[in-house]
């Protein structure tokens, strides 16, 4: 981001906060967050005699002081690494957080029991022993560690189990998980259980296939992680249509030896046994009716066919019934792909726990949030996200019913030899590979396998939100395996949404049994002109089907499909997701305040002898809200034409100075002028300043050229000073600067905030960490460059810890040590005489070393 223009001060402000880059800057930079590895030893199994050693890292609190802790659980495939993101983020919030590899996975030890009470559950009760003992925990007036527990699929269940046995968890964020493992992997559709259901092959080959080899690669599968990897990590089950055959042949890996067995059985016969039933379920919430009684925020993914709404629902139902609060979210991301949405759950995360927690206040949300299809932004043409919210949560039925005729005759549908050639609803992970169509792209029934029954046109649209129900009647002999779904058919072809399918089991008769079918739960939208469509089939790639031959004849009771919707979901925005347009408002909100802060400052004449100076601090210091010192009584000056690098390890006080220089945050004491002019909110001097500072801060929606001509366009100053040419070369993105920014690696966003920052090519220039994400050839160009800018008579100042960089980009330093100055001046001064450890000539870094006392 950088200031431009002689322009008032407000525009300057909302140009910076519509780049999202004064929100965060508002206030000094916390302390980095650093972790501690532990081994932690604990006792589980049924006798408590298994001694299982668990891999785990703790993070303080940024800010320091005691705290409320978080147990943060991995997906299934993954390990303590695969939320080390999402620690770090609950950390900077002001929580201390473990992370840690549960048994069988990572480096722990131990075999994986599927989330057991006599295993899993018991290791969460021993890590939560050791954090109440941290002093950076803060307890409550029992003596109990305040405690929440997030986690996404696998780590979504040990969060609902360690809940239900153990009063110490006082609230819960579980996501994408079950209700009912044996439900998940045996689901059906007329709600006569497991029992009865149909097995999910390609799901349990995943799930199994993922833990037989020793050790287990740590994949992904964090919040977003899922159960055999998926999406998460990109490991998908193409060409793997016999998985659940091919896990028979297997050696059982880390699985106790009795999760194998009941696998191995199943996946022979494709019927859950009472015992498989049994055993899934002891590691379900379904097993602990009314045990989870704390506030509890159910996030569950729209593209899921692993774990589908209905999971959350249930788990919703049983937790309300205790009088716990409860708030559902339905995202748009799941086990099948979509949009993982990481920066929403992770506030509405740090939100639901600052609420319950922290008791900071912190706003609750709706009871019920969907994510929807805010249909395309203006100017991209690109699809955006909104989210529609409620304050009651309505359950799969939704607050009213519609009723849509659907009309067909009764078809005869074939079951074909070895259940082959099969159709597909969804095959697992391949919508994550495919552009997270989720499926919906992905769906075929194949001729002669599937009976069909369609509505008529729409004449309004249809928000269908909940499982819609449709009435069958099935004719013929013996037992039939159906899979029921409904199409959106209206554009090139039908849709599947969310690509679900609901598999069921029935037994036929002559006169045709009758069958109420349940669909899957969706959040869909069916547009005027458009038919919804039931389609029945025999078969479906991700199922087991039985192998014999066999023909049925398949019919409508009722011509009824009752559809749930719910008209009280609002979104909060049509069009752009809400932020993209409360940034801008919020700009003008915030640059009247400091436009007025500003004027009230304007008594400070500028110092004429400091006219030529780009730079000087004098006396800078800032202090932390809890009182340590960021910037102590910091003093230099910055020359005309002058590279300039500001050193330090991570936490010297770089960025808090950098913030301060740029106006952003004010220092306690000292002052900083820039050629002359004082340093305050809205200085018409800040015009002559670009700066990059603390990662970029761009439209995700719009591509790279775009954000930069809205940011120039913001400043108010002609499209002609903006020397965007020189800029576009600078960023070097070739045929990316007309993609949407959500689509750029790091390396890619950092180089167009660099031509950002450049745009105006500003007298003073000052980036941050300027080669962060970038190759090593990028890294020499962009060397290359900050030279050239110098020489150009300007100004560039490189903050950065990576010395042996700063030593060949600057000729000037600037060393920082805990805030403190440690020393200034020429490269070529500091390494005269200097000598490293093993005799050869010194290095910056050498020089640094010693001077701060920590020579090897």
């Amino acid at each position: 981001m950088k200031l431009a223009g002689k322009r008032p001060a407000a525009l300057i402000v909302a140009a910076l906060l519509v780049l999202g880059a004064a929100v965060w800057a508002l206030w000094p930079a916390s302390p980095p967050v650093r972790g501690f590895d532990q081994a932690i030893q604990v006792v589980d199994g049924p006798r408590d005699d298994q001694h299982v050693t668990l891999d785990t890292t703790f993070f303080p609190p940024a800010g320091g002081g005691k705290a409320p802790a978080v147990l943060l659980a991995h997906g299934f495939g993954g390990s303590k690494r695969s939320v080390r993101d999402e620690a770090v983020r609950l950390a900077q919030a002001g929580y201390a957080v473990l992370t840690w590899s549960a048994r069988g996975f990572g480096a722990s030890t131990g075999q994986i029991a599927l989330n057991s009470p006599d295993y899993e559950v018991k290791d969460v009760r021993q890590l939560i022993d050791w954090v109440a003992k941290r002093p950076e925990v803060l307890l409550d007036s029992a003596g109990d560690p305040r405690l929440g527990m997030a986690g996404g699929s696998y780590g979504g269940a040990i969060t609902l189990m360690a809940a239900a046995y153990d009063n110490r968890i006082d609230a819960i964020v579980p996501q994408i998980t079950w209700y009912d493992l044996a439900d998940a992997l045996f689901p059906d559709a007329t709600g006569e259980g497991p029992g009865k259901g149909v097995f999910k092959r390609m799901w349990a080959g995943l799930f199994f296939s993922r833990a037989v080899d020793s050790p287990l690669a740590p994949g992904a599968g964090g919040l977003g992680g899922g159960l055999g990897g998926g999406p998460a990590d990109g490991r998908a089950a193409t060409g793997s249509a016999d998985l659940g055959a091919q896990a028979q042949e297997v050696r059982c890996g880390r699985f106790l030896p009795e999760i194998c067995q009941m696998y191995q059985q199943v996946a022979e016969t494709g019927r859950a046994t009472s015992g498989a039933v049994e055993t899934l379920r002891r590691s379900s919430p379904i097993s602990v009716p009314g045990k989870i009684r704390v506030p509890s925020l159910l996030i569950q993914g729209k593209h899921d066919s692993l774990f589908p709404l209905g999971h959350a629902d249930a788990n919703a139902r049983a937790i309300a019934a205790t009088g716990a609060p409860v708030e559902v979210a339905w995202f748009d991301g799941g086990h099948d792909g979509g949009d993982t949405e990481t920066d929403w759950v992770a506030d509405r995360t740090i939100g639901w726990f600052g609420h319950w927690l922290k008791k900071d206040g912190s706003p609750l949300g709706d009871a019920f949030t969907v994510t929807r299809d805010g249909g395309r932004d203006p100017g991209t043409r690109r699809p955006v996200l909104v989210h529609a919210g409620t304050g009651r949560y309505p359950g799969l039925s939704g607050t009213a019913q519609s009723s849509v005729q659907i009309a067909g005759p009764d078809q005869q549908v074939a079951s074909p030899p070895g259940g082959s050639p099969a159709s597909i609803s969804t095959v697992p992970g391949v919508g994550g590979l495919l552009g997270n169509f989720g499926g919906a792209g992905l769906s075929i029934d194949m001729p002669g396998q599937s009976a069909t029954f369609d509505s008529a046109p729409l004449t309004a649209p249809l928000e269908v939100t909940g499982a819609p129900v449709v009435n069958i009647r099935v004719h013929g002999e013996g037992e039939v395996t159906l899979f029921a779904k409904l199409y959106d058919v209206g554009g090139q072809r039908p849709a599947l949404p969310q690509g679900l399918v609901a598999p069921l089991r029935v037994t036929a008769s002559e006169a045709g049994t009758p069958v109420s079918v349940t669909l899957p739960a969706i959040d869909y939208r069916f547009d005027v002109g458009h038919r919804l469509r039931v389609v029945l089939s025999t078969t479906d790639m991700g199922y087991a089907s039985p192998t014999a031959p066999a023909v049925h004849r398949v019919g409508l009771t009722s011509q009824i499909l009752a559809v749930p919707t719910d008209a009280s979901l609002r979104a909060a925005a049509a069009g752009l997701a809400w932020w993209a347009w409360a940034l801008p408002l919020a700009a003008l909100a915030v640059a009247a305040v400091l436009l007025l802060l500003g004027r009230g400052r304007r008594t400070d004449e500028p110092d004429p002898e400091l006219a030529g100076v780009p730079l000087q601090i004098t006396g800078l210091t800032k202090k932390y809200r809890d009182g340590e010192l960021a910037v102590d009584d910091l003093s230099f000056r910055v020359e005309h034409g002058q590279v300039l690098g500001l050193l330090g390890p991570n936490g010297a006080g770089k960025t808090t100075t950098m913030r301060m220089l740029m106006g952003l945050i004010h220092p306690d004491a000292g002052e900083i002028r820039i050629f002359g002019h004082r340093v305050t909110p809205g200085a018409s001097v800040l015009s002559r300043l670009g700066s990059f500072v603390e990662g970029p801060g761009f439209l995700p929606h719009l591509t790279g050229r775009e954000n930069l001509d809205l940011y120039w366009r913001a400043t108010g100053r002609p499209r002609d000073d903006a020397h965007m040419e020189e800029a576009l070369e600078i960023a070097a993105l070739g045929s990316a600067l007309d993609r949407a920014v959500r689509t750029y690696s790091q390396g890619m966003r950092q180089r167009l905030a660099i031509a950002q920052a450049m745009l105006g090519l500003p007298d003073l220039l000052v980036l941050d960490e300027p080669t962060n994400g970038l190759d090593p050839p990028q890294i020499a160009e962009m060397r290359k460059v900050l030279i050239r800018y110098a020489a150009h008579g300007r100004t560039v100042i490189v903050s950065s810890h990576m010395l042996a960089e700063v030593e060949q980009t600057c000729d000037h330093v600037v060393m920082m040590h805990r805030g403190r100055l440690v020393t200034a001046g020429p490269v070529s001064d500091l390494l005269v005489g200097a000598v490293s450890s093993n005799g050869s000539k010194g290095r910056l870094e050498d020089v640094f070393l010693d001077l701060i006392g920590e020579k090897a």
